[in-house]
């Protein structure tokens, strides 16, 4: 077992299968020593577990949980291209976006949900910068999409 899985074991998660993608792209791509995932949706075996708009019919706290759980579906893509996630030296970016009810603005809330993950699987090699953008509608009516670029050896 590498390093990084026995972690998430040691958190309690199990890295899922890379998800299905949802039109005419794919799940994760090298350039030189980066990965580039796709947008990660917070899919659980292959299901949404809410939709809607945050801070409508979707609580803060949950969307925070579904951006961790979005988070850990691009590290599934991220292994899919580079083999271990031991591999991973730095996490660069996040960048994640958030359906948002009109009047809701704590979408950096939310996406500290897949900050905090980062941090706790790789500690300071998963301190990033990030962007947390506040959008109508995501596909599939999700309340939340992650996307990554990390660095690898």
């Amino acid at each position: 077992m590498s390093a990084i899985e026995a972690r998430l074991a040691e958190l309690g998660l199990v890295l899922p299968e890379i998800a299905a993608p949802a039109g005419a792209y794919i799940p994760a791509v090298v350039s030189g020593n980066l990965v580039f995932t796709a947008g990660q949706l917070p899919f659980i075996a292959g299901a949404l577990p809410a939709t809607g708009k945050v801070g409508g019919a979707v609580s803060a706290e949950d969307a925070k949980t579904y951006a961790a759980t979005s988070a850990l579906n691009a590290l599934a893509a991220v292994k899919g291209v580079i083999g271990s996630l031991d591999r991973v030296t730095r996490v660069v970016k996040v960048v994640g976006f958030v359906a948002s009810d009109p009047g809701f603005s704590g979408q950096p809330g939310v996406i500290n949900g897949a900050s905090e993950l980062l941090g706790q699987i790789f500690g300071d090699l998963g301190v990033h910068s990030r962007s947390a953008v506040g959008v109508a509608v995501l596909p599939l009516d999700s309340p939340v999409e992650v996307e990554l670029i990390v660095e690898f050896a």
